[in-house]
């Protein structure tokens, strides 16, 4: 299954809630501020290599410098508790037409990446905790699945 936008459909001078698909990340609230950023970046960096047509064009300032596309469509960036991180990572999955990227603690917890990978491979399903899931799909369907889910950094 492949998400994504299709080149016609990506209309920069519109507003990103005319966009068919929505993205958003969701941070665990219960780790600090670092790893919260970490984690989100992270999340944002695989979603952004899956899911095709986020990025918008390059830019150039008045000077003629380049400045990389952004994600045109726009990016909300939630909080929730461990459970409603693995709640929704659980029922994104299950969704038609969704993708999700996850951030398991692990990887934060290890400096090597294959060492995460076989700390990962031997946690059972049920006792990952996860620190961010970015979750990419039509917009009607991201919002069922996030609705309730506060705004990182309000109250």
């Amino acid at each position: 299954m492949s998400v994504g936008f299709a080149p016609e459909e990506i209309a920069t001078g519109e507003p990103t809630r005319s966009a068919r698909l929505k993205w958003v990340v969701v941070v665990n609230d219960g780790i600090g501020p670092g790893p919260a950023t970490n984690a989100a970046i992270c999340v944002a960096s695989a979603t952004a290599r899956e899911v095709g047509g986020l990025a918008g064009p390059h830019g150039k300032d008045a000077g003629g410098a380049v400045h990389p596309g952004l994600p045109w469509a726009g990016c909300s960036v939630l909080r929730g508790s461990s459970e409603d991180l693995r709640r929704l990572r659980e029922r994104a999955r299950g969704a038609d037409d969704v993708f999700v990227a996850d951030m398991p603690a692990a990887a934060q917890q290890t400096r090597v990446y294959d060492e995460y990978l076989e700390v990962l491979g031997a946690t059972p399903a049920e006792e990952i905790e996860y620190y961010a899931v970015s979750v990419v799909g039509p917009r009607n369907r991201v919002a069922k699945l996030v609705k309730g889910l506060p705004l990182l950094g309000c109250p």
